[in-house]
């Protein structure tokens, strides 16, 4: 079975290969102003959201599967634009992104957007790290409905 990348993640990929130097930093700026809020469900349920242990910057993630689409939600600290700005790029991307399709996620993807030229190798490390915990959660959303 082939599964494709989901159309919006390709789009920001695209964007961020098509930038340069500077630009890309500016690019996750954005991203980061433009990270969605908690919903009520979720803020009033903040203490069931799982931490990315391995990443630097304090970064909680909690997910749903609504009629076979995955959405995330986010709590990354407004201080780390950078973080919070990889985060909103794979939330806004992969929004209603089936389990599958979230798996098959290269865990390297960001490397096409360039983003080694201009973050630390730590950073990108910790980027990998959110990924993999959403890849988890994918995973746990397959068992979830294979019972």
């Amino acid at each position: 079975m082939n599964i494709t990348m989901p159309a919006r993640l390709a789009e920001i990929i695209e964007d961020f290969e098509l930038s340069e130097g500077r630009e890309k930093i500016e690019m996750l700026v954005d991203y980061s102003e433009r990270m969605s809020p908690l919903p009520e469900r979720v803020v009033q349920n903040r203490g069931a959201m799982d931490e990315v242990p391995e990443c630097m910057t304090p970064v909680f993630i909690a997910a749903e599967t609504v009629d076979g689409g995955m959405h995330f939600y986010f709590d990354v600290p407004l201080e780390s634009p950078t973080v919070r700005g990889f985060a909103s790029i794979l939330s806004q991307g992969l929004d209603g992104a089936t389990p599958e399709q979230v798996l098959a996620v290269p865990n390297d993807f960001f490397y096409r957007m360039g983003l080694e030229q201009v973050l630390t190798m730590q950073r990108l490390k910790g980027f990998s790290s959110i990924l993999a915990h959403m890849k988890r959660l994918a995973t746990e959303a397959l068992e979830q409905t294979s019972l």
